[in-house]
């Protein structure tokens, strides 16, 4: 049985583009139908359809390649994890081209390291974001998300409900709203008419 080379590749938005970490898979030698992608998945999260593919297609001898460590794991527990898993299933890992030997100390070091890199971005992404956010709130500029339909819309779809001629299919689709939105509607009015 022939070792085969397996890739992965993941980018954490559905904006972002995954055609320079699968060239860069190609260019390691993985052939195109053998590249798991997930897009719009964030690496914190362990649940990823593209990387439990890629993991269940991997065998021994056979080699996970993946463009960056941070692509795998955003963790350090969790890089490790699956570098032991992947090592007691006599799988080796690439990264970038570099195999990840779990054997030598050297390897491990290096592994660990590039872990800790990729958990300390993540950090200093949330740890940004939350800055940004804070800053914006203070300014007045952070109101959260707006709702679909404007305080006049929302009283004329109430008024047609309350009319009774029309169903919150047809309300859905004369606002070009979905249904959930008309029934949050109603019920936000039920509110604060039961409030006042």
């Amino acid at each position: 049985m022939t070792a085969t080379l397996i890739g992965y590749a993941r980018c954490s938005t559905d904006e972002q583009d995954l055609t320079a970490q699968r060239g860069i898979l190609l260019e390691l030698g993985v052939a195109a139908n053998r590249i798991y992608l997930d897009k719009g998945m964030t690496g914190a999260n362990r649940r990823r359809p593209g990387l439990d593919q890629a993991l269940a297609a991997v065998r021994a001898a056979d080699t996970l390649v993946v463009p960056k460590l941070d692509r795998l794991a955003r963790s350090v527990p969790d890089a490790r994890d699956i570098g032991d898993t992947l090592a007691s299933r006599g799988i080796r890992l690439s990264l970038g081209g570099t195999i990840y030997d779990p054997t030598d100390p050297m390897g491990k070091l290096f592994f660990n390291i590039l872990a800790t890199f990729a958990e300390f971005e993540v950090d200093l992404l949330r740890m940004r974001t939350r800055e940004g956010m804070a800053v914006a709130k203070a300014k007045g500029k952070l109101r959260g998300k707006q709702p679909k339909l404007s305080a006049r819309q929302q009283s004329h779809l109430v008024a047609l409900h309350e009319a009774g001629d029309h169903s919150i299919a047809d309300l859905a689709e004369l606002f070009t709203v979905s249904r959930p939105t008309v029934y949050r509607v109603l019920e936000r009015h039920r509110a604060s008419t039961a409030d006042g």
